[in-house]
């Protein structure tokens, strides 16, 4: 016997008013804390916890601009503004009380000195002080045509021409035998663990500097699960990935990598932390070399059309170029934490999915990461990357 259309409304409003219910309770209870407002019987005169996060720094020919972040448990006022322990006239956008979480611009007009340190302090109507350091002032770039083609171009060779040149390799990979291909697995496995490691690393240094309220390090660990878990499932839809679908969740897991190393390299030039030499540039292509060869290694038993290998290249290369735009333009550190963190669990994605191939494809199964040529494919992959990362550090 089924329901009547009358009894199959009268089910669905009373199922919304119990889903409703709880949230009215909440409500009236909030409401009732507000308006009563039962905290100030504790009140002992102490001043309320502030916390001012610096996000971004810009220097024109008009000055410093800073842009802060309040993350306090009231309402913020900014009182003075001192540059190099002198107190300087400011302005602020928006004006008045920050609240948690805002955002504001403070416009100094300080004559700052080419390559020279400043100390930018502010202090609050509360006392409290805050300072930031700008360890090497230049002037911020600013978006003109010329400056994003030269972005483009180191963006290039950061990530996209080392991916293109990794990737001439395949077909000289394809000769390989069954010791070779473990060999190139296992160097696969090996770069991703080495950009496991050092993604993980970059994105809770990055979370360290930005606000509290973002609660850094949570937010790299789920941001990275939600990741992994996201991709995996994807990936397993239709079995485990091989060939140039594996490929392709190489090149997006090393893409994402290189999208939030973009965007703190970016960020390191605008601000002065660290200068753009030819030296730098090429070691980043060396250092990304090995990336296009893990890429190439899930093909190299398979025939996959040219097209592929643009689109590869441009996966894992081209958010390098999107990452030194941004970075250079309008950094946050939350954000490139974030970028890195989902690049994390990206690769540790396909770093499962190559470890479950190479077992596969080898009738001993798990014993295969004790052979020879595993072992050395291994740790020729982190000793590169290692080694090859010395230059780049910065």
């Amino acid at each position: 016997m089924t329901d009547s259309p009358s009894q199959s409304i009268l089910s669905s409003r009373a199922s919304l008013l119990w889903l409703a219910l709880p949230l009215i309770v909440l409500a009236i209870a909030a409401g009732w804390f507000v308006s009563s407002n039962p905290l100030r019987s504790f009140g002992t005169g102490a001043p309320p916890v502030e916390i001012l996060t610096f996000e971004r720094t810009v220097l024109t020919s008009d000055g410093i601009g800073v842009l802060v972040r309040a993350g306090g448990s009231e309402n913020m006022h900014i009182a003075q503004v001192l540059v190099d322990d002198a107190y300087w006239e400011f302005t602020q956008d928006p004006g008045g009380a920050l609240g948690r979480g805002q955002t504001a611009w403070i416009q100094i007009p300080y004559p700052w000195v080419l390559s020279e340190a400043h100390v930018v302090k502010i202090i609050t109507n509360t006392g409290a002080t805050f300072e930031h350091e700008i360890p090497v002032a230049v002037p911020t770039p600013v978006t003109t045509p010329g400056s994003l083609t030269s972005q483009a171009l180191v963006g290039a060779f950061v990530g996209i021409v080392p991916v293109a040149v990794g990737l001439l390799f395949f077909p000289a990979l394809r000769n390989v035998g069954r010791a070779g291909m473990d060999f190139l697995l296992s160097l696969t496995i090996g770069l991703l663990g080495f950009l496991t490691i050092d993604a993980a690393g970059e994105a809770l240094e990055l979370a360290s500097e930005a606000a509290p309220m973002f609660q850094g390090q949570a937010m790299v660990v789920l941001a990275a699960l939600a990741s992994f878990l996201l991709l995996l499932a994807i990936g397993r839809r239709g079995g485990a990935p091989v060939g140039l679908a594996l490929s392709t969740f190489i090149a997006l897991g090393i893409g994402l990598h290189n999208l939030g190393e973009g965007l703190a390299i970016g960020a390191a030039f605008a601000s002065g932390a660290a200068g753009l030499g030819t030296f730098l540039v090429l070691g980043f292509t060396v250092h990304n070399i090995t990336e296009g060869i893990g890429i190439a290694a899930p093909m190299v038993k398979t025939r996959p059309p040219m097209w592929a290998f643009a689109a590869l290249t441009l996966l894992a290369g081209g958010p390098a170029v999107i990452g030194l735009w941004v970075g250079s333009l309008a950094y946050a550190p939350h954000w490139s934490a974030l970028a890195l963190a989902i690049g994390f669990g990206a690769i540790l994605q396909v770093l499962v999915e190559v470890s479950a191939l190479l077992a596969k494809t080898d009738n001993r199964g798990l014993a295969v990461f004790t052979t020879r040529p595993v072992i050395a494919g291994l740790a020729f992959g982190v000793t590169f990357m290692y080694a090859t990362a010395m230059l780049v550090k910065i």
